[in-house]
């Protein structure tokens, strides 16, 4: 399930306009605008969270040695 990048209510897919409609705010997104604010933004779950951090660490330690 996606969530709002406004007010991270839960996104429902309206066929008719074919866009995805946040529930709490009302705020209609297609998938590719869904995408390109979540890459804007950085990660929005825990588990990428984590494997941004871990990217991170790696790459600090591979320019380190």
């Amino acid at each position: 399930m996606n969530a709002c990048p406004e007010c991270a209510g839960e996104l429902k897919y309206d066929p008719s306009q074919r866009r995805y409609v946040c529930k709490s705010c009302g705020l209609a997104l297609n998938r590719d605008e869904i995408d390109e604010l979540k890459s804007k933004y950085g990660a929005s779950t825990p588990e990428e969270e984590k494997e941004k951090m871990k990217k991170d660490y790696l790459k600090w330690w591979s320019t380190k040695k």
